[in-house]
C-alpha cells in the first residue's frame, strides 16, 4: 500500500507511518489487494485526506466501512462516483437535505464537492474486501483513523462534527467538545431513518450556522 497522503496531514501524522500497528496494516492491505478484489482502488484509499487538506478542515463526517460493491466506494464516506445508484444511506442523506436546506435532490452521488470545500469524509476503516461487509476491520485503520480525529480536536478550533450513528457517536470521547461543535443524530441507513432518528436533524443548517458564527465560510451543500 502506498501512503499518497496530502503533505499537510503527513506534516501531522508521519510518527503513524512509522508504528509497528501501522507496518502491519499496511502489509495487510498489500496482500489483500493482491489476492481479493478490494475497494476503493489503491490510488483512492487516501482520497478522503486529498481532497481536504488538513487546514481546510471545517466540518468531520465520520462513517464506518467504505461500500463494498463494484465501482461504489470513492475512498469519501457515504459517497459514490459519478453514475453510481445511490445507496439507501446517501438517498436519506439527500432527502434530508432537500427537507432541511430546500435545494432539489442531486444526480449524483459523489461528495466531492463537499471534500473541497472542507469537509472531511472520514470512514474508520478505508479499505474492505469486494462484498463482505466490514472485512477490514480491526487490522489497524480504527486506530489509525481515531489519531486523525484526536489530531484534528488537538490542532484545530471551531470544527464541527457530524456524529451520524451509534458508531460514530463512541467517537466523542476523542473530541475536545470545549473548543469544537459536536452534533448527534440516529444513522440514515433505512432502519435508523424510519424509525424516527434521522429525517429532522437539521445538520446541514445547523452547520453553516456553526460555521458562520465563528466567520467560516459556510459549506454549499448543492451538488
Amino acid at each position: 500500500m502506498t501512503i499518497n497522503i496530502d503533505q499537510s496531514w503527513k506534516n501531522h501524522l508521519n510518527p503513524e507511518f512509522e508504528k509497528p500497528y501501522f507496518k502491519d496494516l499496511t502489509e495487510f492491505v498489500k496482500i489483500e489487494y493482491q489476492n481479493h478484489t478490494c475497494f476503493p482502488k489503491g490510488s483512492d484509499i487516501f482520497n478522503a485526506f486529498n481532497r481536504c487538506t488538513f487546514n481546510d478542515v471545517k466540518v468531520v463526517i465520520i462513517g464506518q466501512d467504505p461500500y463494498h460493491g463494484e465501482g461504489q466506494a470513492n475512498g469519501l464516506c457515504f459517497s459514490v462516483s459519478d453514475g453510481i445508484k445511490h445507496p439507501p444511506s446517501l438517498i436519506n442523506i439527500f432527502k434530508e437535505m432537500e427537507h432541511d436546506l430546500g435545494i432539489p435532490y442531486p444526480k449524483s452521488g459523489n461528495l466531492m464537492p463537499w471534500a473541497d470545500q472542507g469537509v472531511l469524509l472520514l470512514n474508520a476503516t478505508l479499505t474492505v474486501r469486494a462484498h463482505e461487509a466490514g472485512s477490514h476491520q480491526k487490522k489497524g485503520w480504527e486506530q489509525f483513523t481515531d489519531v486523525v480525529i484526536k489530531t484534528i480536536s488537538a490542532e484545530k478550533t471551531n470544527v464541527v462534527f457530524l456524529l451520524w450513528g451509534g458508531y460514530a457517536k463512541k467517537k466523542k470521547k476523542l473530541i475536545d467538545t470545549s473548543k469544537h461543535i459536536v452534533l448527534e443524530s440516529g444513522h440514515p441507513s433505512p432502519l435508523s431513518a424510519n424509525r424516527g432518528y434521522w429525517f429532522g436533524n437539521k445538520h446541514f443548517s445547523k452547520t453553516n450556522s456553526q460555521l458562520e458564527q465563528v466567520g467560516s465560510m459556510v459549506i454549499d451543500w448543492q451538488l
